[in-house]
């Protein structure tokens, strides 16, 4: 697998249309995702003293995650009343290589910051809700 540029990594977000137009939130300087598996553990008297786990059980979810500088898109816009209002809406991931992981996620956390006589920064955390689809 060849070597990827960070700044390739964009995280969009839809345009609530069928089929959704994707937007990309500009200002972002750094992104990050996760992904996370729940494990439901099977093991018993017959495991021989190692752990055993049930594939395929449990949950799995996408965290995704940015920090950047604010410069009032309509992009941010759509986010900012997101968090506010509570939605989930339909987010997408982006990578160099042409990958991408596209899903329902709820901000769960946007904070703008700004000091004097510098540019007014923010950073976002989502969640996924329900099922992520590679491509």
């Amino acid at each position: 697998m060849a070597a990827e540029r960070g700044s390739a990594f964009l995280l969009k977000i839809g345009d609530g249309a069928t089929p959704p137009a994707f937007s990309t939130i500009v200002g972002l300087r750094t992104t990050q995702l996760a992904i996370n598996s729940d494990t439901v553990v099977i093991t018993n008297k017959g495991s021989g003293g190692w752990r055993e786990l049930l594939s395929n059980a449990g949950f799995r979810s996408v965290s995704l995650s940015g920090a950047g500088v604010f410069n009032g898109s309509a992009a941010e816009a759509r986010v900012k009343a997101n968090a506010l209002s509570g939605t989930i809406d339909l987010y997408q991931a982006t990578f160099e290589s042409g990958d991408s992981m596209t899903g329902k996620f709820l901000i769960t956390r946007l904070d703008y910051a700004g000091d004097f006589n510098n540019e007014r920064s923010y950073t976002i955390a989502l969640e996924s809700s329900g099922n992520v689809v590679t491509a």
